[in-house]
């Protein structure tokens, strides 16, 4: 088993320098944080980040021009199972906001790993990981350079 875990993120290209910062989720919050709350989204493939980009994109809209950066995360600064008592991700979607939301606070607030790896409420089987910005060990993840991503318009028309 590797020592490490490649995630994805896919942001705007005008925000690539800014995409770990954590501030679109402080701003507006998400599935996993209340607003107020600095933590980054990513996926653990890159397909996967696109299908959590798709369900925000308005079919009949433009979409905007994307970057792909991949991060290495040490495997021993990821956290796993730390939602498990939230008995409603055992239950068919949608997931309550509400309980997503406390269990990604409660998890930031206790503060143990910079990463937290998350179902998928797209993709259950699938994984997501919150990562933490603001944690004291968030500088031995290794964030790589954004590369084009080339988006195929066909995507918008299923």
């Amino acid at each position: 088993m590797s020592s490490t875990v490649q995630a994805w993120r896919l942001v705007k290209h005008n925000r690539a320098a800014t995409a770990f910062d954590g501030e679109g989720a402080f701003q507006f919050g998400g599935r996993w944080n209340s607003r107020g709350q600095r933590v980054v989204y990513a996926s653990s493939t890159l397909s996967l980040a696109l299908l959590e980009i798709l369900v925000h994109i308005d079919p009949t809209g433009h979409v905007p021009e994307l970057v792909a950066i991949p991060i290495e995360l040490p495997r021993r600064l990821v956290e796993e199972n730390a939602y498990s008592g939230m008995s409603t991700l055992d239950t068919a979607l949608p997931w309550p906001l509400n309980e997503t939301r406390r269990a990604g606070d409660v998890w930031l607030q206790a503060s143990k790993k910079p990463a937290l790896k998350i179902p998928s409420a797209i993709v259950p089987i699938e994984s997501n990981y919150l990562i933490n910005p603001m944690h004291r060990d968030f500088e031995q993840c290794r964030i790589g350079a954004p590369q084009t991503f080339n988006f195929d318009p066909r995507l918008l028309q299923l």
